[in-house]
């Protein structure tokens, strides 16, 4: 029997029962689509974290005051200034760039509105540095920051939670801790990254942060950049070098300093999604297997009912491997079926998804092809017996089966 016949005679098989047949493959439809989805959530999170990387910065290292316990509770004290920064951006061989910051929820008033938002008070290089892009105005400068004028950057998503056109804030005046500050300028949206949103951040002058809003001269955090050629290693072994011997650390002595390494903390993320994108994959590829055994079943149905049919091709010449092949191929027919019609579903569910629901996907083609590999090897798998049970028939007792 030729390949191309038995494909005709799986196809008619098929389309003679085809609502047992829909029936049958719509485990493997869901499994196929549930897979499909589930991946193309997980990639779209990847990417997704991959351009956070990117535009945050995974070359940027924050240095914190370390924390310590006092019996049981952690507690920070504040022992980094603008001295440290001075001296990192001075000594600083493997570093591109280094801003000090403070930082601190304030509440902001303009016209009748009032917003709860941080306040982060910096140097000029802040947008340089952070990879910030001015979408309107100008950063505050040197000379801004010495004569600690009362001036202000907003993040793009101030103007509308004030409900103001960007354009219009610009040279208006808006109130931090009833202090007066006037717009110069506001930056490009960045996006949030973990707890974080800097699109809904202000920036002013460290100097003018530091005696008019905290009163002192001590920083919460300092950022530094990593200079092209240079490893994050090699920057974090001169963050360490330089603040030891600011703060006058001995040998042995423990650092009153913690560097977060920020590329590190997206990788983790990343990988955590990674897991999380398997483990779902996994619990769908269940269903691939519950809608095997569905088709084993009802191929076993199958071969009981065309047990004469079976008899007479034998008695007309048909081999052990043709009956064998046939049943197979009606199997892996019924699988690819569900799989085509599950990949169309669950690329169908991933564009609503995004559509909708606002979420991130993206379908690879490592996906599709591992979706059709992994159906079509269940069609095999489990049609292997009633196939192999349809060939052991013995023609005589087939041909006398009622």
């Amino acid at each position: 029997m030729l390949f191309g016949e038995t494909l005709v005679i799986a196809v008619q098989s098929i389309r003679g029962n085809l609502f047992r047949a829909s029936l049958t493959t719509l485990g493997i439809v869901i499994g196929v689509a549930a897979v499909i989805t589930m991946v193309a959530l997980g990639t779209g999170a990847r990417a997704a974290i991959d351009e956070q990387m990117e535009a945050l910065g995974g070359d940027i290292l924050s240095i914190n005051s370390s924390s310590w316990f006092s019996r049981g509770v952690a507690r920070q004290t504040n022992t980094l200034t603008t001295a440290d920064a001075r001296a990192l951006a001075i000594d600083g061989r493997h570093l591109g760039g280094v801003v000090p910051e403070i930082n601190g929820r304030q509440q902001v008033k303009y016209g009748n509105r009032n917003l709860n938002v941080t306040i982060i008070g910096t140097t000029p290089n802040y947008p340089e540095v952070h990879h910030f892009n001015l979408a309107a105005g100008r950063m505050f400068t040197e000379a801004d920051d010495s004569a600690r004028r009362r001036v202000a950057v907003l993040g793009s998503e101030i103007p509308g939670m004030l409900d103001a056109d960007a354009a219009s804030l610009l040279g208006r005046t808006l109130q931090i801790r009833s202090i007066s500050f006037e717009v110069i300028g506001i930056l490009g949206s960045k996006g949030s990254w973990g707890w974080r949103n800097p699109d809904d951040d202000i920036w002013v002058p460290l100097s003018t942060a530091q005696f008019r809003v905290t009163g002192n001269d001590l920083v919460e955090t300092i950022s530094a950049r990593v200079r092209d050629g240079a490893t994050i290693e090699q920057a974090m072994l001169d963050i360490e070098r330089i603040l030891r011997r600011e703060h006058g650390l001995l040998p042995g002595t423990d650092n009153d300093f913690a560097i977060f390494n920020r590329k590190q903390f997206l990788d983790s993320r990343q990988e955590a999604t990674e897991v999380f994108t398997y483990l779902l994959a996994g619990i769908a590829g269940v269903s691939l297997v519950v809608g095997g055994i569905g088709i084993m079943n009802i191929m076993l149905v199958t071969v009981t009912e065309r047990t004469r049919e079976i008899g007479i091709r034998k008695a007309m010449g048909a081999t052990r491997g043709n009956i064998l092949l046939q049943f197979l191929v009606e199997a892996m027919m019924l699988c690819l079926f569900g799989g085509g019609l599950g990949l169309a579903v669950g690329a169908a569910a991933a564009y609503f998804l995004a559509e909708f629901a606002g979420w991130q996907t993206q379908i690879s083609s490592a996906s599709v092809i591992t979706a059709f590999t992994f159906s079509a090897a269940v069609g095999l798998i489990f049609g292997m017996w009633p196939a192999k049970r349809a060939a052991g028939l013995d023609p005589i007792d087939a041909l006398r089966y009622e």
